[in-house]
């Protein structure tokens, strides 16, 4: 029980979604993403130029999309950067990136390389396996005692199928409650519990897994977050809301494939972080739903 109940330190995030209006001040990202702002619109794909529905992290077609992914992940390393600078440089970083694009591995990869050589963080970061929150269930099993703090960076940028998904970049930097005791933490992360198979009855059971691993009374949850969720999954969704009383402060779900379009591999680490800027704001608890990169159940 007490391995269950391990969580995770949010001791940094940044988020990137279309906005109807170009902004590159985070604060207006967040609000954004907050006030369910809606950015799917009919535009020309990054990877065949066919009008589709969809959100992008910029409407330029003429630019060139390594640039464009080059200025994504600058920004999302300087919005983290001036948490990193607080650690010493010794500080350890297990880096996980979760990528989903059309670009070839090589090109995106090149990319990357140079906005962390150009990002001036001075931790050393050494890469990690894994993808989406199975990554993180794994560490807290295998690692809750490591020096080293965990950077997710998960980014969504031209995927191969664009039609009714969301370019998005998140960054958030998690540190282990045993061993981080420099920075005050935004928020927790509880340990994810995935249902086993993509059922009301299973969904029915890991929610009410999770939320007894926080432990938590379900009343008490401010706010419930959506992302990358297929329409079985949604009706699985509001079976289990019918079953478990949630969201009694703001009756509803904040739906993110609603407001910017299908995250992919993004999706967990969309909800994480919009749950984490609303705690930020003052809100209570958060409980998300998510689906995404290969994941069975929700």
């Amino acid at each position: 029980m007490r391995q269950g109940r391990r969580s995770q330190q949010v001791l940094g995030v940044s988020v990137q979604t279309a906005l109807e209006e170009p902004a590159d001040d985070p604060e207006i990202q967040r609000d954004a993403l907050l006030s369910g702002t809606t950015a799917l619109r009919s535009q020309a794909s990054r990877v065949d130029g066919a009008t589709l529905r969809h959100s992008c992290l910029s409407c330029d077609a003429d630019e060139n999309p390594e640039e464009i992914l080059l200025s994504i992940w600058a920004q999302t390393l300087a919005d983290l950067a001036p948490t990193l600078a607080q650690l010493p440089a010794d500080q350890p970083l297990a880096l996980l990136l979760d990528v989903d694009t059309a670009l070839p591995e090589h090109q995106w990869r090149r990319v990357w390389r140079q906005a962390w050589r150009e990002s001036g963080i001075r931790q050393p970061a050494t890469p990690v396996e894994g993808r989406g929150l199975a990554a993180l269930d794994h560490w807290l099993d295998q690692r809750i005692g490591d020096r080293a703090l965990l950077l997710v960076l998960a980014v969504q940028f031209a995927p191969q199928q664009p039609d009714g998904t969301a370019e998005v970049a998140v960054g958030l930097l998690f540190g282990n409650r045993l061993t981080q005791a420099t920075l005050s933490p935004i928020a927790f992360l509880h340990r994810p519990e995935q249902a086993r198979e993509p059922t009301s009855d299973d969904l029915l059971y890991a929610t009410r897994q999770a939320i007894g691993w926080v432990p938590l009374e379900s009343t008490s949850i401010d706010q419930v977050w959506r992302a990358g969720v297929d329409a079985r999954g949604a009706g699985a969704i509001a079976g289990v809301m019918s079953e478990i009383p949630m969201s009694v402060n703001r009756p509803g779900l904040c739906n993110l494939d609603a407001m910017r379009g299908h995250p992919g591999c993004a999706s967990p680490w969309l909800a994480v972080a919009a749950g984490t800027q609303a705690i930020r704001r003052g809100a209570g608890s958060q409980f998300i739903y998510s689906g995404g990169a290969a994941a069975a159940g929700l």
